[in-house]
């Protein structure tokens, strides 16, 4: 085995061995167990620039001159193994250095028939084609821009959120397979719908929580909002308006419970009319349907007496109510708060009637139609054939009040105007026509004959408004109609 020339002091030139197999005697040749091998090309001779390798003495050990030489059997060899270094074959493969200048068909070295081939991308040869073929190895760009993109995000800037997250999602799918423009604007679209729908999620959350978080807090304090009063604690001739979350919701029933008192010359959304008390057994409760029903009748004279004529009711003002809800029953509160309100707009003054600014015949045609228009709002909500029983009822009543109205107006010791006397007359014979409208209704045995008699009391009705409207411009009475119904 050689050393390293850096450890080793050179050694003294010998004689080349060849290790080649020797030529055998005939009697001696041993018969081969395989087939031979074929012969190595031999190798190229070095350079003469370069030394030829060193031998140590080590490494050549001469054999007996009378021993006869027996070649051992030469196994095959591994067409596919990677030569020694430093071997024949080793410098057999090893390709002659590459001339930069030299042409290239010098570039090529002599292909050898038994060398073994490469294989897998190695096999490629430098000139050949790929797998992927001269053409459009890429899709063409998009040209044309996709609908559901454009109307997402037009969509999302007019705070139509929910289409837009629709649109977004559409066009996110069809783009890619229809290869077209426009992922921006539905990426944009979705975000902003995404955005718009949280955002307003959160806000209706928080809202709500607020109203409720406000509303069961003043509903239980015993005191109320800043400058706000209770309901129970308002007085006749009052003008409020509600504060914010000024509502609570009990077991049963929705009730206000406080108010801001402002001047009835301040806008304003009600006014208190006046109050009354609902009868019952202590201790139970009847049910919110059955007292609201029963503060509403009650509520009428008190109405009709703080606001004798309900011409002057602005229009959008209509009669309410407060009345007491569970918890205030078992507690023994009965009392009911009759009020005008508006919920929408508001108004200033108030509706109530000074009758110490009223002529004696004015309060004699305010109070004799009171009565007249009490009744006539006690007409049933359905129609006749629904309702019959009901309508028979109130046929029977508003002929009642057909001829009280005629009675009270004839009554003598009032000074009526020249011009109005006159219209008074004709107002009567209009209502005692009615009245017999309204009883043959009320005695009708069929549907048909209640409906046509109650059509035809109510054209009488109609036709007397004419009448009225010149009797009270006769009386220096508002002759507009303000009232959300007309009540004559």
């Amino acid at each position: 085995m050689s050393k390293p020339e850096s450890d080793a002091p050179a050694p003294e030139p010998v004689e080349r061995v060849e290790l080649s197999k020797p030529a055998a005697e005939p009697e001696a040749v041993a018969e081969p167990v395989a087939e031979a091998a074929p012969a190595e090309p031999a190798a190229p001779p070095a350079p003469a620039s370069e030394p030829a390798p060193e031998t140590t003495p080590e490494a050549v050990s001469p054999e007996p001159a009378d021993a006869a030489p027996v070649a051992p059997a030469a196994p095959a060899p591994d067409p596919w193994a990677t030569p020694a270094p430093g071997s024949a074959q080793a410098a057999a493969a090893a390709p002659p250095a590459a001339d930069p200048w030299a042409a290239p068909s010098e570039l090529l070295a002599p292909v050898d028939p038994d060398r073994p081939r490469a294989t897998g991308w190695a096999a490629v040869a430098p000139a050949a084609h790929s797998g992927f073929q001269p053409g459009f190895p890429y899709l063409p760009a998009p040209t044309v821009t996709n609908g559901f993109a454009v109307a997402a995000l037009v969509t999302g800037l007019f705070c139509m959120w929910p289409l837009a997250v629709a649109f977004a999602i559409v066009a996110l799918v069809q783009i890619p397979k229809r290869n077209e423009k426009g992922r921006g604007m539905a990426v944009a679209g979705l975000i902003t719908g995404i955005l718009g729908v949280v955002v307003t999620l959160f806000a209706f959350i928080g809202l709500l929580a607020a109203g409720l978080d406000e509303g069961e807090r003043y509903a239980d304090s015993p005191r109320g909002p800043k400058g706000s009063v209770a309901v129970e604690d308002l007085v006749t001739g009052d003008c409020f308006n509600r504060p914010p979350f000024s509502s609570g919701q009990d077991a049963d029933a929705k009730g206000v419970y406080w108010v801001v008192v402002v001047p009835c010359s301040a806008p304003h959304h009600g006014e208190v009319a006046g109050f009354t008390n609902v009868a019952g057994a202590p201790g139970r409760y009847p049910g919110r349907d059955e007292v609201s029903k029963e503060a509403s009748r009650l509520c009428i004279p008190v109405h009709d007496d703080y606001a004798l004529d309900p011409w002057i009711v602005p229009d959008g003002v209509v009669e309410t109510y407060y009345f007491p809800s569970q918890a205030a029953w078992v507690s023994d509160d009965r009392r009911v708060t009759c009020t005008f309100e508006d919920e929408t707009r508001v108004h200033t003054g108030s509706v109530r009637t000074d009758r110490s600014k009223l002529t004696k015949a004015q309060r004699t045609y305010l109070d004799a139609a009171q009565a007249y228009n009490g009744a006539l709002a006690g007409m049933p909500e359905g129609d006749v054939d629904e309702e019959p029983e009901k309508y028979r009822t109130w046929a029977k009543t508003m002929a009642t009040a057909c001829r009280k109205e005629v009675t009270d107006l004839s009554a003598g010791g009032t000074d009526w105007p020249g011009g109005a006397k006159a219209k008074l007359i004709e107002l009567g014979a209009v209502q005692l026509d009615a009245a017999n409208a309204w009883d043959a209704a009320a005695k009708s045995t069929d549907e048909q004959t209640l409906d046509h008699e109650v059509q035809k009391a109510q054209a009488q009705t109609a036709k007397s408004h004419r009448l009225v409207v010149e009797i009270r411009g006769e009386l220096g009475l508002s002759t507009g109609e303000q009232a959300s119904d007309i009540r004559v």
